[in-house]
């Protein structure tokens, strides 16, 4: 295990150590745009693959490539946990392939319905899945704090780039944050903010469920929720209006229409006006797709 400057710095690290210019890193389609980002910097051919009702689509991985990275506790950016049937299927594929999974358990600490999958990493019996996650979205957005958890045969590569990359993190901050997971007080938080994500949830789900112009994407868990526009729907841009387009998270065309309305910044009470806002600047006719600010 290493201690990273969240999740970013560890997708860093992985790719660092396991990409070589022009190997071909397979991702999400859609999916997030910083890691897409991340591995063409390294000189990485990134593949998007397409993402169904249970995650990846294992079959359409391009055969060469050499490292998937998933979202599979609660895909980003739809929000679908994949199935267990798929996360046997992603992690026999990365056996026979003798490829590496990055395991992104995005927003996975905030769930609101069925209990959670095995992670693919407590699966795997052949040491294909590196396994990241942070606690900015748990605490702070500001507290740059993530792990990764690798198999023993890469340990040495990444602690090595570790100590290239920046030696270490701030020991202090490290040292409050185990304390404060020794006693307790994390899982007490992580409780009391699930039951606020939860209502706060509710009420987005129920609004986006009683306008037929948005086609909810079924969600249980994380700090958003995302909704495919019905044909000829688009939404006018406003300054006050501060959606993100489901088109902003597709690499590859065409890109897909729809929203991505997050919570986690807003109160409870204040939900209502914006989703009234939101409808207000919706349109059954198609118009100019211009970016949402």
């Amino acid at each position: 295990m290493l201690i990273t400057g969240g999740a970013q710095q560890a997708l860093d690290l992985v790719g660092r150590v396991l990409i070589e210019p022009g190997d071909t890193v397979a991702v999400e389609e859609p999916g997030y745009p910083p890691a897409r980002l991340l591995f063409r910097s390294l000189g990485a051919r990134v593949a998007g693959v397409p993402v169904d009702a249970e995650g990846i689509d294992v079959r359409a991985i391009p055969g060469s490539a050499r490292i998937v990275y998933v979202t599979p506790s609660h895909q980003f950016p739809l929000g679908t946990p994949m199935s267990l049937a798929r996360r046997a299927a992603l992690l026999a594929w990365a056996e026979r392939r003798r490829a590496v999974v990055i395991e992104d358990d995005y927003d996975s600490e905030f769930r609101f319905g069925e209990r959670p999958l095995e992670p693919l990493q407590s699966l795997d019996r052949a040491g294909r899945v590196v396994y990241v996650g942070s606690f900015s979205k748990i605490l702070l957005p500001m507290l740059r704090l993530g792990f990764l958890v690798a198999p023993a045969s890469l340990g040495p590569a990444l602690r090595a780039a570790r100590r290239l990359s920046d030696w270490h993190g701030e020991v202090p901050t490290q040292a409050a944050l185990a304390r404060f997971i020794d006693e307790g007080l994390l899982a007490r938080h992580i409780r009391r903010a699930t039951r606020e994500y939860a209502a706060r949830h509710a009420l987005v789900a129920e609004a986006l469920a009683a306008d037929d112009r948005l086609l909810p994407v079924p969600s249980t868990a994380g700090l958003h929720l995302c909704a495919r526009l019905a044909p000829d729907v688009s939404v006018r841009p406003a300054p006050e209006l501060a959606v993100e387009r489901l088109e902003a998270y597709c690499g590859d065309a065409p890109a897909q229409a729809g929203l991505v309305l997050g919570y986690g910044a807003i109160t409870k009470d204040a939900i209502p006006d914006g989703l009234r806002l939101l409808r207000s600047r919706m349109s059954a006719a198609p118009e100019p797709a211009n970016p949402l600010p």
